[in-house]
């Protein structure tokens, strides 16, 4: 392990999500040095999953995939040195850590595992309004991983803290960073959402998945931070991808909002980042400021939504909409005895003129049904399908019929002050230690949208999808969904492209290119720094993940509809 005394740790990453690679643990240990290695299992739905754990079983809650990485890992680790930062604990980091414990001692060795919690508020559901809550977990901070491997842990297991915090956590406790320290403490988060969803910062979802290597497993991500706030993203050699300043920018606008990006320690400035390209798979990020934290800090909520379940009816040949016409009112009927409490439908046109094939003949249609009572979306609605495949369309067939019903989730936010929010250390010998609120706090500014500039109308233009220019990601927040939208970095005129995209790409497009849109919320922030901006549209995703009946329900792909709408574009900016 790197000595204290010098300036650059260096900090890898071998989980993205609950079901990760497996072996990115192993591949991460094997394949260079490194001083931490975080693992990230937490999402919106992940917490859901862990609530239904802990509900048949109190003594689970935490991610157990990271306890059988762990198991082949945990000597090699310990040999190399490599602290082990992870928020796998989920609802139950006490009592990962104490499994932790038990592996190492029924592997004899020996290790210092400390864990933080106090995120975990279901006790306090009701007081707060929470009622009917499966889970209620604050976003903490980095401040109490700092304190464990301060006090000399190995391994710090942690509940909900915010994804970027299993960075900046070892930054502060090897560095020394200060509460107040805004600049550093942003910098650590912009490198620690960076390395937070794996190979997402490596060419994975990537936009520009043409122009790395796909002959290999992606390697995982590791950043070169640097006690002055400077990170260098990397990889270990000889793994599969890229890292450069477009793969970069890609996590960087991943499932934010604007330019202020708050978090519990800190709000982080995105529009003030600063990309370099200093070799192969070499990206430095500089120049990040920071002001204080926002007063409230952010209650991520999941309760029992009800029942739900689906069919796919696919449809073939001519008159298509005929046909979805009378299967939806057929299906309506059959329901009418006792109709569900959300009955939605989703004509998918995947079928072409003059087909070839059978599959380009077809197009599918989706009924989706949702209520409280599982018996009226089990077998009811599944008798209900069924019995329509002599008495239907022409060609009625299904994929397959519908089973039984299965629970949904609804998520929501909420927020208490900092202050009210309990944060606590144990270390490996039982100490707790409180981690007090930040003692400076600020509203986070307005993030109003910048104005458009004038456009220039004098440019010869060109029908093309908008994918020609731009590359894109996309992702959810609950309901929300974000797209980034940003010039390539290698465009020959970038600035130009970037200017024109800038004053052209409005709310008001966005709702015409995403029809979906058009009667919800947009917002378009501008990122000047990373020749980007970010889309954020509220309420796409209902009430997020685990409740949401569109087709793409984490808004994954958003990004890559947006690229292949077809728009007119200035034919001197297109490569």
């Amino acid at each position: 392990m790197l000595s204290r005394t010098l300036r650059t740790i260096r900090i890898g990453n071998c989980s993205g999500f609950y079901g990760d690679r497996f072996s990115a643990m192993a591949q991460m240990l094997d394949g260079g040095p490194l001083d931490y290695l975080t693992g990230d299992y937490l999402a919106e739905l992940t917490m859901l999953i862990l609530g239904r754990d802990r509900q048949k079983d109190p003594s689970l809650g935490y991610a157990k995939t990271f306890l059988r990485q762990l198991a082949g890992s945990l000597a090699v680790a310990r040999e190399r040195g490599v602290r082990i930062v992870t928020n796998a604990g989920g609802l139950n980091p006490a009592g990962l850590a104490q499994a932790v414990r038990a592996l190492a001692a029924e592997q004899g060795v020996e290790v210092a595992v400390a864990h933080v919690q106090g995120d975990d508020l279901i006790g306090q559901a009701t007081a707060h309004g929470w009622a009917g809550a499966l889970t209620a977990n604050a976003y903490l901070g980095a401040f109490g991983i700092a304190e464990a491997l301060t006090a000399g842990a190995d391994i710090v297991v942690t509940g909900r803290v915010t994804d970027a915090a299993l960075t900046l956590g070892p930054a502060i406790a090897e560095f020394g960073w200060g509460r107040t320290d805004f600049d550093l403490l942003a910098a650590g988060v912009v490198a620690g959402h960076v390395l937070e969803c794996g190979t997402q910062a490596t060419g994975g979802n990537f936009s520009g998945f043409a122009t790395i290597d796909t002959s290999r497993p992606l390697g995982f991500p590791l950043a070169e931070l640097s006690a002055d706030g400077t990170a260098v993203i990397t990889k270990h050699p000889g793994t599969g991808g890229a890292v450069t300043v477009d793969t970069v920018t890609a996590q960087l606008v991943y499932e934010v909002g604007g330019p202020y990006y708050a978090n519990p320690d800190v709000t982080a400035r995105l529009d003030t980042v600063e990309l370099r390209q200093d070799g192969p798979d070499r990206v430095t990020i500089t120049s990040v400021r920071g002001a204080a934290p926002p007063p409230a800090t952010k209650i991520a909520l999941n309760s029992a939504g009800g029942w739900r379940n689906s069919v796919e009816f696919v449809l073939t040949g001519l008159d298509i909409e005929e046909k979805a016409d009378w299967v939806r009112r057929q299906m309506t009927e059959a329901l009418s005895a006792r109709p569900p409490a959300q009955l939605v439908w989703d004509l998918a046109r995947t079928d072409h003129d003059d087909p070839a094939t059978e599959a380009a003949a077809s197009a599918v249609l989706r009924c989706h049904v949702k209520d409280p009572d599982p018996a009226v979306v089990g077998r009811a609605f599944s008798s209900a399908a069924v019995e329509l495949a002599l008495a239907s369309y022409p060609g009625f067939h299904v994929p397959a019929p519908p089973g039984a019903g299965t629970p949904f989730g609804i998520y929501r936010a909420a927020y208490l002050p900092q202050e009210s929010v309990p944060h606590v250390v144990v270390h490996p010998d039982g100490t707790r230690v409180d981690i007090g609120p930040p003692p400076v706090t600020a509203d986070v500014p307005d993030e109003t949208a910048p104005r458009p500039d004038a456009a220039r109308s004098d440019r010869t233009t060109k029908e093309l999808p908008l994918g020609r220019l731009v590359f894109a990601r996309s992702g959810d927040k609950g309901g929300t969904a974000n797209v980034g939208v940003w010039i390539p970095s290698g465009h020959p005129r970038r600035a130009e492209a970037y200017a024109w995209l800038r004053q052209w790409l409005t709310p008001e497009v966005v709702a015409q290119l995403l029809p979906e849109a058009a009667a919800l919320g947009v917002e378009v922030f501008a990122l000047p720094n990373l020749s980007a901006v970010n889309i954020v549209i509220d309420g796409l995703l209902g009430a997020g993940v685990a409740s949401s009946t569109r087709f793409d329900p984490q808004a994954k792909a958003v990004g890559e509809w947006l690229r292949a709408r077809v728009v007119t574009l200035p034919e001197e900016l297109v490569p």
